[in-house]
């Protein structure tokens, strides 16, 4: 009864709950990649370093049990991933200035992209950071290597952002098939 008092029905809790932590988080973020473009300013950042925009606040939120820590972010996680139209249509709703942002950085960083090949990739890069904040597997195979929490980021990141990095780098799927192709004809096959 107090949920339904407070704030009408589940899923408007759930986006209470979602509101209050990824507001600051998502501030954050956006904070991070103005202070990126002004540093690098006419050049477009880098990959690697919008992507360290998005995944430092991330990992912030991770170490902060009073927002909720790692407990929060494999409930984010969870939501990604999950199918329910009311929460895929509140996220994109609630932080659709951040999305379009980011998407903006990332396309003149990747000029070569056609927009809709960047928005698979993004789709890709949002799945593998949020199976790896929510999931526990790459922070115990993290944990095996370092012994604190600090190093656990920076290690994190250093084997993240590359990796997905490079896949927003590679070719557009045109591109990719015309250098088969080329190197297919090259050798003789």
């Amino acid at each position: 009864a107090a949920v339904n008092y407070h704030f009408g029905t589940k899923e408007e809790l759930f986006q209470a709950v979602l509101t209050r932590r990824l507001d600051p988080m998502n501030q954050e973020r956006l904070d991070l990649l103005s202070a990126l473009e002004r540093e690098s300013a006419p050049l477009p950042v880098s990959c690697e370093q919008i992507l360290s925009a998005m995944f430092v606040p991330a990992l912030k939120l991770a170490r902060d049990r009073e927002r909720g820590g790692k407990n929060f972010l494999r409930l984010l996680g969870r939501a990604y991933a999950d199918p329910a139209p009311f929460i895929r249509h509140f996220l994109s709703a609630q932080y659709a200035g951040m999305i379009a942002r980011y998407k903006e950085a990332f396309a003149r960083a990747l000029p070569h992209l056609p927009r809709q090949e960047l928005t698979f990739r993004l789709h890709f890069v949002m799945g593998a950071l949020s199976y790896t904040l929510a999931g526990t597997d790459a922070l115990k195979l993290v944990a095996q290597m370092v012994n604190t929490e600090k190093d656990n980021d920076e290690l994190l990141l250093q084997r993240l952002a590359p990796f997905l990095a490079a896949g927003l780098k590679a070719p557009a799927m045109g591109t990719a098939r015309k250098l088969e192709l080329v190197a297919r004809e090259r050798l003789g096959d």
